[in-house]
């Protein structure tokens, strides 16, 4: 089995026997869905191979390669009427740079199209005259060329939003330049509409999220959204199922890696997307999926790296998105996943003026972090609002290091807290880790204003102190026995020749007010004092139950002899008592 790893040639998996996961089933729904379909996915989601599929599909030069390459599909069994009757015209705006002035970022942009309709003409045999300084012309003469023969065109638009995006975050000025107006892309995007019938007969839009299709409004207002569809929920992406499978097929009878841990540690990592809230099942992200199985099948050991450092998601976008809207609350609430994130539902068309007005800012940030896949469908509350939640612990890395940015701790607070979460880690020892987030980081949340004094507030500190995925799978609210872990850190099964203790965290919070007590006088009592006030007793004893009864369900699901439990207790944002379970 070889997995193709980097590569989205259609032509190239199927020609050359990599892997593919057969979704050529999804062609005939795609065709009745509409002529001119927009469909969104965070980055690195397979869009690029959904489109090359398509391509090899519908192209008339090669109809005589169908049974090569659809022959042992499912649509090659049932073909459309469709199939090899279109001249293709693929456009990649992810290769448009977005550097530069105005004038440079549309000289690029002209030169991506001319290429492209240069490269349409030359494999039809279309006479076509290329205008350097302006694509639209250059495009509608090659409709003019297609008008004359018993084809029309289907035109792919990959990434369509990408160098928008990538403006945007630069110089909000050009971005308003390049959309608003007679801007270039809208202009661009007005021919594509004005072309529809008049040699062009299907479009095709692949991109991250819908904030470029609103800005170009009038300019291109006849897509179809189909990313919500439940039918496309599986479009790209694995299935569970389909990762078992594949982990069986690797397995044969000879590995010494189990599939169960395998499947559970990429299950953790690399699950959780939905894209329609009443999806049925999860999805897998395809790209590092496939990264982890070719490393699985070449060493017979797990990546050490669980993101792939060329294709790690743009962490910057977490951070941008944070301070365009000048909110973390919505970042709050998402790693609190027992309750998730809640809104009336998924803005489905807002452009940067919403953005950077505010309009509604809670549910366009939320929107925001579900279009770059930081944050999925989780189902609906009981009023009907939309749930959302961190997919997998891939993503909430992106919250952690956001955390840890915005705690700006000097290098040298950075290195000690290396060394009191290894002092926890690998024997057991609480007691710096709560003097460190005592004396360091509460003093930084003592600013903020009261969302950041309570329960969740802690546990944030703990995850940001202990974050390791490199030796641990770290789940926060874990389900279990009807109930939520706090905090979890399972050692990963590769991981486990190391040091390491599996640990179960739960947390609970009295304020000041409630023990009757002011900081100083908090401050000024020993732990055993604090621990035998009758409020925190209770506190500690709620944590303590339920430590134990998680413990005992995590020991069975990842077959563990101990778990070493805490129950916590944060005084306010002063003091943190502790009382070690053993389990």
């Amino acid at each position: 089995m070889k997995f193709p790893y980097g590569i989205s040639d259609f032509g190239s998996l199927i020609e050359e026997n990599y892997f593919y996961q057969d979704r050529t089933h999804h062609i005939p729904l795609i065709e009745e869905a509409g002529k001119q379909l927009l469909f969104l996915r965070p980055r690195r989601f397979g869009k690029s191979l959904l489109l090359s599929l398509l391509e090899h599909y519908y192209d008339v030069k090669r109809a005589d390669q169908f049974q090569t390459l659809f022959g042992g599909l499912a649509i090659g069994q049932n073909p459309t009427p469709l199939h090899n009757r279109y001249f293709i015209m693929h456009w990649d705006f992810s290769l448009v740079k977005a550097q530069g002035d105005v004038r440079e970022i549309e000289r690029a942009l002209h030169q991506i199209i001319n290429m492209c309709v240069a490269r349409c003409a030359s494999i039809y045999d279309l006479p076509v005259t290329i205008h350097e300084d302006n694509a639209v012309y250059s495009f509608n003469a090659l409709l003019t060329a297609i008008q004359n023969t018993p084809y029309k065109l289907y035109l792919f638009i990959d990434e369509y939003d990408n160098f928008a995006n990538e403006v945007l975050m630069a110089k909000k000025e050009h971005y308003e330049k390049l959309l608003y107006g007679e801007g270039l892309f809208k202009t661009l995007f007005k021919a594509v509409k004005g072309a529809a019938g008049h040699g062009l007969d299907r479009v095709f839009i692949t991109g991250v999220s819908p904030v470029a299709m609103a800005d170009l409004t009038s300019g291109y207002n006849v897509a179809e959204d189909i990313y919500f569809n439940p039918e496309f929920n599986g479009l790209c992406g694995f299935t569970e199922t389909e990762i078992t499978a594949i982990l069986h097929t690797l397995h044969g009878t000879t590995a010494d890696w189990s599939v169960a841990a395998a499947l559970a540690i990429m299950r953790t990592f690399y699950n959780g997307y939905r894209f329609h809230k009443k999806a049925a099942e999860s999805i897998y992200n395809p790209t590092l999926s496939l990264y982890f199985l070719k490393q699985l099948q070449k060493t017979g050991t797990y990546p050490d790296q669980m993101l792939d450092n060329n294709l790690a998601m743009d962490r910057s976008k977490l951070g941008y998105i944070a301070e365009l809207l000048q909110d973390d609350q919505v970042l709050l609430e998402a790693l609190d996943t027992e309750t998730g994130v809640s809104i009336p539902r998924l803005a489905n068309r807002f452009g940067i003026t919403d953005l950077f007005r505010g309009l509604e800012g809670r549910r366009v940030m939320a929107s925001l972090l579900y279009y770059f896949g930081i944050l999925t469908l989780a189902g609906e509350t009981a009023f009907g609002d939309t749930l959302l939640k961190i997919p997998n612990l891939v993503s909430r890395s992106l919250y952690i290091e956001r955390i840890q940015d915005w705690l700006s701790l000097p290098a040298s607070d950075r290195e000690h807290a290396l060394k009191v979460a290894r002092s926890l880690c690998q024997h057991g020892e609480m007691q710096p880790l709560c003097e460190f987030i005592e004396q360091r980081l509460f003093p930084v949340l003592s600013t903020r204003d009261y969302r950041w004094s309570n329960e969740l507030a802690v546990k944030i500190l703990f995850m940001t102190v202990l974050f390791n995925d490199h030796i641990y799978m770290m789940v926060s609210e874990t389900e279990v026995d009807h109930g939520f872990i706090d905090l979890s850190l399972i050692v990963r099964p590769d991981m486990r020749r190391f040091q390491a203790l599996d640990l179960v965290l739960e947390f609970k919070y009295v304020g000041l007010k409630d023990l009757g007590l002011t900081g100083l006088e908090v401050k000024a009592r020993s732990q055993a004092e604090l621990l035998a006030l009758p409020k925190v007793a209770i506190k500690r004893e709620e944590a303590k139950d339920q430590a134990k009864r998680y413990a005992e369900v995590l020991k069975t699901r990842y077959g563990l002899t101990t778990i070493t439990g805490f129950a916590v207790v944060a005084l306010g944002l002063e003091r943190i008592v502790y009382e070690e379970i053993r389990a």
